[in-house]
């Protein structure tokens, strides 16, 4: 049986693209996290719930309310708790400005870090071209990205049972497909782009579920990543460092020591693989 870990309190964390409502949802390994990882500023980077997904069928189970109640227990106790909607839960964006138990709902804001670093935070849809001109598309992609994760696990299920571990077969279509690797660069691009034009020193996102921290020409990039398959969040250490914590690996693998991402520099490092 593995060791349970310490609890960990950071300055920040940043979590993405959860789905609630949607069957997909990793709902009881992220509460599993938040029991053991804390931060007095947290960011709700978009697509916490699903509300595609709900609007073609009701599926709300215990967990789904228990991640909810999570969040709003952390704003009451001090917490800061910032939502920024994506293209999955758009419906707030109905509510900028509002307040909900303590949670703040913005469009998108800055954050600056410990060390001095101004980071654009935002969910990333807006800057999805089949998102903002082929909505249609962007449903039918999601339809398919549903199915592919219904292969997922039924395939994990055997592997499972012939000892062998967890294997992603959605993201290695997505990094084995050529168009989905250009696209994946062009979203970084443009959200670099549109950071710098807010005077930022980098861009904190979601919405294409895959988490990263770079160095794209000395600005950063920090992808949140998502708990669907991932199970990934980003943190902030007090003295400014940001980190990719990919969970449950953090908890199996507590001495796994972090490594600087290929093109990341020493203040920005992500949880080894």
């Amino acid at each position: 049986m593995l060791d349970r870990p310490q609890s960990r309190h950071f300055r920040t964390l940043f979590i993405s693209d959860v789905h609630l409502g949607s069957r997909g949802c990793q709902a009881r390994l992220l509460l599993d996290f938040m029991r053991f990882h804390d931060a007095e500023q947290i960011y709700l980077v978009g697509d916490i719930v699903d509300g595609w997904r709900l609007r073609r069928g009701w599926y709300w189970p215990q967990e789904h309310n228990d991640v909810v109640q999570k969040l709003l227990r952390k704003a009451r106790k001090g917490s800061k708790v910032t939502y920024i909607p994506g293209n999955h839960d758009e419906f707030l964006r109905d509510y900028i400005g509002s307040h909900f138990g303590g949670v703040e709902v913005v469009d998108r804001t800055i954050h600056t870090t410990a060390d001095g670093k101004r980071l654009l935070i935002i969910h990333g849809d807006q800057f999805d071209m089949v998102v903002r001109h082929s909505r249609w598309l962007a449903h039918i992609g999601d339809t398919a990205y549903t199915i592919v994760l219904v292969l997922n696990t039924a395939f994990n299920r055997v592997r499972r049972r012939l000892g062998f571990d967890y294997w992603s077969l959605s993201a290695y279509l997505k990094f084995k497909v050529k168009n989905a690797v250009n696209y994946i660069g062009a979203f970084e691009d443009a959200l670099a782009g549109e950071a710098k034009k807010e005077g930022a020193d980098g861009v904190v996102c979601g919405h294409i579920h895959h988490a990263r921290i770079a160095d794209l020409s000395g600005f950063r990039y920090i992808n949140t990543g998502d708990w669907v398959e991932s199970c990934t969040a980003v943190v902030e250490h007090h003295d400014g460092q940001l980190e990719i914590i990919r969970w449950p690996k953090a908890m199996a693998d507590p001495d796994d020591a972090d490594h600087d991402d290929d093109d990341a520099p020493a203040a920005f490092r992500e949880a080894a693989e």
